[in-house]
């Protein structure tokens, strides 16, 4: 893959959108986040984000059929889901497309940035070559909640390679420990249906209700599995608080998973900055590097302010969180050869929405710009923790393992 070098800022629909998009010999990815108007209700926001997102793919030669995943950060879920909703499927029907379902994440993380009742990160594949195949796959769970219906998971096969997506997973239990053990359960079934299986999972996203308080029985319950299972290596992954939108779930679940044959190659990614997560309990790789028909991806995994024994540096001091957070991300791009150049979106969780504006600066300063950066409100994994984040970067297939 080649990243283009800068991000693309758009204006459709009255939304903002930031694009960065790669090429590769298979396809075209686009990952790019929509920013509605303000001073609109969550409906007009959701309509313009919407018809924003269609534009957009109809200006790089695709449509809402290449949208692989999309997660949607919502300000309140209990106020704005159900307009959110009716609002997105009104314009996907008036553009002949609401046949299509990508993998959804839906999650309360209220977006920083002024007081947009929803945001929206896409990731869309447009076809260089033949037409990628494109499946979906439902859920099959003991729980008959509204939600759980609705799960499901969307696989892209091009050539020998099958890619699995899928968000917004839930299990059946009365705890988080049986939660998260039937939540691994639920994905593997929908790997199985594509013919994969969980040591096909390249990364995961946890989202807790309460974090603070499930953190440890979810890790339990994830290592079990993982040993059960025999997942070595284990997967990228992202931990972190939400507002889920089933009150009876107190977990939920995002995978990423890939399987081609010959083996796709992957490697742990690992800094002399971060000591390795399992060492204090928590069954995470720092990152993934992986080897696919299009490229090279680095998947990195939610990074904090941590310091080389796994303790919290910089406690009570933002602005010392917020630099650590960002030489941890920088060392593990640099021990692959890679930059802030290279990353073609991100996510940043950020604990006090008051600290928006000093961590912009620091952004800048940085250079952890020039692609789609999501900044939502939620709780880090540890309490003292006051900033968190993940991205995505590409690679051109030429560029060697350092």
């Amino acid at each position: 893959m080649s990243p283009t070098p800068s991000v693309e800022c758009l204006q459709a629909h009255g939304c903002l959108v930031a694009l960065r998009r790669v090429e590769g010999p298979q396809w075209g990815e686009l990952c790019f986040n929509c920013r509605p108007p303000e001073g609109v209700n969550a409906s007009e926001q959701a309509a313009a984000a919407w018809s924003a997102i269609l534009d957009v793919l109809r200006k790089n030669g695709g449509s809402y059929a290449n949208v692989v995943t999309e997660t949607i950060f919502l300000r309140s879920t209990y106020r704005d889901l159900s307009a959110v909703r009716d609002a997105r499927e009104c314009v996907l029907e008036k553009g002949g497309m609401s046949f299509h379902r990508p993998a959804i994440t839906e999650i309360e993380q209220p977006p920083v940035s002024g007081m947009h009742a929803v945001e929206v990160l896409v990731q869309a594949l447009i076809p260089a070559r033949s037409p990628l195949t494109l499946n979906t796959c439902d859920a099959r769970t003991t729980c008959h909640c509204p939600e759980c219906r609705r799960a499901h998971a969307v696989s892209v096969r091009t050539g020998e390679e099958t890619r699995l997506h899928a968000g917004s997973l839930y299990g059946a239990g009365d705890s988080a420990y049986g939660q998260t053990k039937n939540m691994f359960e639920v994905a593997e079934n929908l790997l199985q249906q594509a013919g994969m299986a969980f040591s096909d999972v390249m990364r995961t996203w946890i989202y807790f209700t309460e974090m603070e308080r499930d953190y440890a029985d979810f890790n339990r319950a994830r290592r079990e599995f993982f040993e059960d299972r025999g997942i070595d290596p284990i997967p990228a992954s992202t931990g972190i608080g939400a507002g889920l939108i089933p009150a009876e779930h107190h977990v939920s679940l995002g995978i990423y998973a890939v399987k081609s044959d010959p083996p796709t190659e992957r490697i742990v990614m690992t800094t002399p900055t971060l000591n390795e997560a399992p060492e204090y309990g928590s069954d995470f790789s720092r990152g993934m590097r992986v080897h696919e028909a299009n490229g090279t991806r680095l998947l990195i995994s939610g990074t904090a302010s941590l310091d080389e024994t796994g303790g919290t540096a910089h406690v009570g001091d933002f602005e010392g969180q917020a630099r650590r957070m960002l030489l941890n991300v920088e060392a593990l791009l640099k021990a692959q050869g890679a930059g802030f150049d290279d990353v073609v979106s991100a996510i940043t969780y950020l604990k006090h929405p008051e600290d928006a504006d000093r961590l912009f600066e620091i952004f800048h300063e940085a250079g952890y710009e020039g692609f789609p950066n999501n900044v939502v409100a939620a709780e880090v994994c540890r309490p003292e923790l006051l900033c968190e984040t993940e991205l995505l970067a590409a690679l051109p297939a030429v560029r060697d393992t350092p």
